[in-house]
């Protein structure tokens, strides 16, 4: 029996979870079925279930990925000579999911920002893509931690800034904004990276007194 390479393998476990990630957007994840997985996929069940046992594996795995591109993208931030500032930072890791994502619904939605409010939903009720998302999480506001402690050796923040908080800021700052495309649909080129700059623009007036 000839032997499979793994970029075969590789490419048919993509082929499998961007299908899943297809109908997961399009109809949420309790009305999709594995037979919508298969039908969408045209792969046969043993072909699916040799790389995943079912839907809720199919789900952490596809959640696990996202999160893997953020942390790494603001992993690689962190070592950059300046550091780059939220207003840069936060639409390049955007940016940078959706290239490595690029899904799209039959309307040309891209379907990350509608799987990322489903996944929201489900982990209330699912402990084990509870302990996915809180674990990727995790890495990622470490990550964005660093990134911090960047800012301060560059001198662009102060010296005792809480790191840890601006992390959760920052990273609540990009899930609203995928909130914001998933309901209100794709926003003006432009937008999150202006009002970012907006932000970090202004003065507290109790400062000059």
């Amino acid at each position: 029996m000839a032997r499979v390479s793994q970029a075969h393998l590789d490419a048919r476990r993509r082929q499998i979870l961007d299908g899943a990630a297809r109908c997961f957007a399009r109809n949420g994840f309790h009305a999709t079925s594995m037979q919508d997985v298969l039908k969408e996929t045209d792969l046969s069940a043993g072909a699916v279930y040799r790389y995943f046992s079912g839907k809720d594996e199919l789900i952490g795995a596809i959640v696990g990925e996202v999160l893997d591109v953020l942390r790494e993208t603001y992993e690689g931030a962190a070592v950059e000579t300046p550091p780059p500032l939220p207003d840069v930072l936060i639409p390049r890791a955007l940016r940078q999911l959706r290239e490595v994502r690029p899904g799209l619904l039959e309307s040309g939605e891209w379907l990350f920002p509608r799987l990322m409010i489903q996944a929201w939903t489900e982990i209330l009720r699912n402990a084990e893509l509870a302990r996915i998302v809180r674990a990727g999480y995790d890495r990622v506001r470490a990550a964005w931690v660093r990134v911090v402690e960047s800012y301060k050796s560059a001198g662009l923040i102060s010296a005792d800034a809480d790191a840890d908080a601006m992390a959760r800021v920052m990273i609540a700052l990009a899930q609203g904004y995928a909130a914001q495309l998933a309901v209100i649909g794709d926003l003006p080129s432009g937008t999150l990276a202006d009002g970012l700059r907006a932000l970090m623009s202004m003065r507290d007036p109790r400062s000059t007194v």
